[in-house]
């Protein structure tokens, strides 16, 4: 196949995330089994406009915040007569409605809609914008066979009007033979939580501050590792000296690869507070590395945390559950140990050559059955 993807921003972007990932592990796959992958998106200052890279030749065009109106007049006048089989429009922030300026087949890929969440991450007019730019589209996709990251995006779709049968659920992956558990002996010897991601306002890692806060309060010690960065760090950071917590918790900034592997094997717990993920990848890179999760039970995150089993959801918002989850899994040395073994048997479900296998499936029945209705 000859695939044509776009996405908002590319995996050496610095502002790249799960989404990103997921492009990376299941696109870079579908090159190495003998497709080709061209891949439209944004650029940064400094950045190549275009670069090869595991296999994709990515083109850079424009900014994060000009790429959807630039979009439709590039690929008319660079890519229109480039053969492509389809296009992969990867949903990740804002559409870019190609059906509407594509003759090609398109799939839709949905990691997660925001709604109401982009209140918590972005300004208001903002936030607004991105919300009425998602009403139109399950009219505009109406039809057009759609991948779903999780279930909960899956029902989220189907809330807002689209049809379940046109979607199926791929889960993202996890790379086990790289997060791996290293011994038990090698945890940190302090009680240790430890938040790794984006630091970005629907992440919502004040409630974790607020959660240490309140263990700190009843005499249980303990400390957060926050590991990654972002616009939202400012804010973290004085409210963790508002909370009195300075001593609890450490800002790492953003971690390499290695240093993030070597966070998840010591620390006892991770936790994510998202308002809402696609599925939350780090639960299962942790998982991997047989550390638990605590996080919120929102729409993703259920889907990559088995409550009771790998760890636990606690309701959104709600710092004292959260708060005592933590505390009963700090003080639980065997119930802890045990949710790790399960939380490595859970990870081992989900491969990036399982998740490259299911898409290239659902690509090639899109192009034969184009091909036979043509």
């Amino acid at each position: 196949m000859k695939i044509l993807l776009f996405n908002w921003i590319d995996h050496q972007n610095p502002q790249a995330g799960g989404a990103e990932i997921h492009l990376r592990n299941v696109f870079g796959r579908l090159v190495q089994k003998g497709h080709s992958v061209t891949l439209v998106t944004s650029g940064w200052p400094g950045c190549e406009n275009r670069v090869r890279v595991d296999g994709i030749e990515i083109h850079r065009v424009g900014s994060r915040y000009t790429l959807s109106a630039l979009l439709p007049f590039y690929y008319k006048n660079n890519l229109r007569h480039d053969e492509f089989d389809l296009v992969v429009e990867d949903l990740n922030k804002v559409p870019f409605f190609s059906p509407l300026w594509t003759s090609l087949p398109v799939v839709l890929l949905v990691h997660h809609l925001f709604g109401t969440s982009a209140y918590g991450g972005a300004s208001f007019p903002v936030a607004t914008l991105s919300c009425l730019l998602e009403l139109p589209i399950p009219l505009v996709y109406r039809g057009v066979p759609t991948i779903a990251v999780s279930a909960s995006t899956a029902d989220d779709l189907t809330r807002r009007g689209m049809d379940r049968g046109q979607i199926s659920v791929i889960p993202n992956g996890i790379e086990f033979e790289t997060f791996t558990p290293g011994p038990q002996l090698d945890r940190y010897t302090k009680p240790t939580l430890l938040y790794l991601g984006r630091l970005k306002a629907y992440k919502k890692v004040e409630f974790i501050l607020k959660a240490v806060a309140l263990l700190s309060r009843k005499g249980i010690d303990c400390r957060l590792l926050v590991a990654g960065d972002g616009d939202h760090r400012g804010h973290l950071e004085r409210l963790t000296n508002n909370l009195g917590i300075r001593s609890h918790v450490t800002f790492l900034g953003y971690v390499t690869e290695t240093k993030k592997i070597e966070l998840l094997r010591k620390a006892w717990l991770h936790i994510l507070t998202s308002s809402k993920e696609g599925w939350g990848i780090t639960n299962l890179e942790a998982a991997a590395c047989e550390t638990p999760t605590v996080a919120s039970d929102s729409a993703g995150l259920r889907d990559s945390v088995a409550h009771g089993r790998t760890g636990f959801l606690v309701p959104h918002g709600n710092i004292e559950a959260l708060a005592e989850r933590i505390d009963e899994l700090l003080k639980n040395t065997e119930l802890r140990q045990n949710m790790g073994k399960n939380s490595r048997k859970f990870a081992e479900g989900f491969s990036w050559e399982e998740s490259a296998v299911q898409v290239e499936r659902f690509l090639e029945y899109r192009v034969v059955r184009t091909q036979n209705n043509s």
